[in-house]
């Protein structure tokens, strides 16, 4: 019938053109649980299998399609032995994601995807097409438990790429050294000298603490930790205390910051020094005594020195035949050095009196003594745990050096004058 060969030429006239390995258009006519028919106005509606349809494991394809959805997919076969005509979409995604990855790759930019699987060694993230995402390289450290990364959006470097082996490595430590290089350089260019800065300890180590500045970390040297002496970090701060600490010093060549936790806070030696006035008596107790006098503790993290000169009216060969370590007794300022942080103290002078300390004035007034005149009032040190090895015992070195050198000039000049002297008698 000449009708109906004229319909059947027309129909394969506007009927698609299909050969294995075309990609098609097509739209989502019917979702099933094994198979998703497809019409790309081929004689037939298309077939792609499950495996097919997506480079995800376990997911069913209702969560993949819809019907009505168009969809681009890769012919597989253009008949297999029933005559069906079988696609790919995951064929065709990976055919696409491979172009668009290669130029990725050659210009180092950022790939990002969700993570879908768990597998042994890492992580399998979906790019278009399977990456593999190695557990060394996932964090800046390792990470053990990888199951909380399911289904959350990563950004990843491509190490390795390799379309013949299907093979394509990331690295989102990469990613995220890359990142936070931008960062940090950032963040130290705007941190500035002086300014104080809210942080979190992030770890304690023997020679400081290191804090989270919220960009990056920076060290608080243990010598910067506070204003008393400390025999190790960890007796001053915690990991996750929240402080302020001053910023010192940013080497930005080094990309280091140094920081102060000290210098938010009260320094004692200033404290004491707006209290206190050369020629005033001070409460104190003796913590060491060296060749060249006793250091004594007149306030909390506080030390003066009493020279061997200063310790009696009468000579003193060595220090300890007027004081011993751990008494207590009053002490005149004769110099008060805020600078150099030295305080000469005179136990010879405070003998003579004066005017005594105000905060001491309630503590050792009259009622603070029994009728013998025993001291019965309540005073105690603040710092009962001061240790007599401090700063300050590090400041008088040079002031013990210069006392040394001037006590052996003296004996030398006495020596040179007695020798005057007997000449002068025998002639």
């Amino acid at each position: 019938d000449l009708g109906e060969a004229e319909l059947e030429a027309a129909m394969a006239a506007s009927m698609v053109k299909l050969d294995d390995g075309d990609l098609v258009k097509g739209i989502v006519v019917s979702v099933d649980r094994d198979e998703v028919l497809v019409d790309v106005g081929f004689k037939s509606e298309g077939i792609i299998p499950i495996k097919e349809l997506t480079i995800r494991n376990d997911v069913a394809a209702s969560e993949i399609v819809k019907v009505g959805d168009e969809i681009e997919a890769l012919v597989l076969q253009r008949e297999d032995k029933e005559g069906r005509l079988i696609l790919s979409k995951k064929r065709a995604q990976y055919e696409k994601a491979w172009n668009v990855i290669e130029r990725i790759k050659e210009t180092n930019g950022t790939v990002t995807g969700p993570v879908i699987e768990v597998v042994k060694g890492g992580l399998i993230i979906d790019i278009g097409l399977r990456g593999f995402l190695p557990a060394s390289l996932v964090e800046l450290r390792r990470v053990r438990d990888l199951s909380p990364y399911i289904g959350k959006i990563v950004d990843a470097k491509i190490i390795e790429l390799d379309k013949n082996r299907n093979n394509v490595v990331l690295s989102r430590r990469r990613w995220l050294e890359e990142t936070q290089a931008e960062q940090r350089e950032e963040f130290l260019v705007n941190l500035k000298s002086g300014e104080v800065r809210e942080g979190v300890i992030s770890s304690v180590v023997n020679f400081g603490a290191f804090v989270d500045l919220g960009g990056m970390d920076g060290l608080v040297h243990v010598s910067e930790l506070s204003w008393k002496h400390i025999d190790h970090p960890s007796s001053v701060v915690s990991v996750g205390d929240k402080v302020s600490v001053q910023v010192l010093d940013v080497d930005l060549s080094q990309k280091r910051i140094s920081l102060s936790l000290k210098a938010t806070q009260v320094d004692p030696w200033q404290q004491f020094a707006d209290a206190h006035k050369v020629g005033e008596l001070v409460y104190g107790r003796v913590t060491k005594i060296v060749p060249f006098g006793a250091f004594i503790q007149v306030g909390e993290g506080i030390e003066g020195l009493s020279h061997i000169s200063e310790m009696a009216g009468h000579h003193v060969d060595s220090p300890d035949q007027v004081v011993t370590s751990g008494e207590e007794l009053w002490v005149k300022i004769i110099d008060l050095d805020l600078g150099r942080r030295r305080i000469s103290l005179s136990i010879k002078q405070a003998a003579e009196g004066g005017e005594v300390a105000a905060e001491y004035q309630e503590a050792f007034g009259e009622h603070a003594y029994d009728e013998e005149g025993n001291y019965i009032g309540s005073f105690v040190f603040s710092d009962a745990d001061f240790t007599p090895e401090t700063e300050a015992q590090a400041a008088w070195a040079e002031y013990a050096h210069e006392a040394q050198i001037a006590a052996e000039a003296a004996k030398t000049e006495e020596s040179a004058s007695s020798e005057v002297g007997n000449t002068e008698i025998s002639e």
